[in-house]
């Protein structure tokens, strides 16, 4: 299918786990790049999406290296991945009943050359009270994931509506990586 080997600069199980449902063959190979923390949720998931591509692409020139990031944003705050239950508490209590957009940069590297893109997606999270918080905290399925919840695990039920690529909000905007492809002739 791929004119070249494809590395998935990225341990996230979630992008390996969309990578495989549309049938794609790939390695994985975790970026050692130093990631962008602040600034506007476009400008740091782009930013942070080449350094990692870039940083594999280096080490491997005659592949495909795909690297994504991924942050959810409520008006000017930024969020992650949560550091403790804590900072899944806060970030939970300001998503809940409320819409919110979960960004991912995007950059494929190959020999035909780099395209760095970003997709956008608006969520509205379900109320939700501090018992359901701490709850849903308890699963341990906040960690590790921006904004601290999985729209494909348990949390699917806290989510009411999106607008948008819902393989974007697990992680990686597959129709747009589709077309990147395409266009890098890959």
């Amino acid at each position: 299918m791929l004119r070249y080997p494809l590395i998935l600069a990225s341990e996230s199980p979630r992008r390996s786990d969309l990578l495989r449902q549309v049938g794609l063959k790939f390695v994985v190979e975790k970026s050692e790049a130093e990631e962008l923390q602040e600034g506007l949720p476009l400008e740091i998931v782009c930013e942070n999406a080449k350094r990692k591509a870039e940083h594999v692409f280096a080490s491997h020139p005659q592949s495909i290296v795909l690297g994504a990031d991924t942050v959810v944003a409520l008006q000017d705050a930024v969020f992650g991945k949560p550091r403790d239950d804590e900072d899944a508490r806060r970030m939970l209590r300001v998503l809940s009943g409320a819409w919110h957009e979960v960004y991912t940069g995007v950059t494929v590297c190959s020999p035909n050359g780099t395209i760095t893109r970003a997709d956008r997606t608006r969520v509205h999270m379900v109320s939700l009270s501090d018992e359901e918080i701490d709850a849903y905290i308890q699963t341990g399925e906040p960690f590790g994931k921006a904004g601290a919840y999985a729209i494909q695990g348990i949390a699917g039920q806290l989510i009411d509506r999106i607008e948008g690529s819902a393989s974007n909000v697990i992680g990686l905007p597959l129709s747009m990586v589709r077309d990147v492809f395409a266009e890098l002739k890959v």
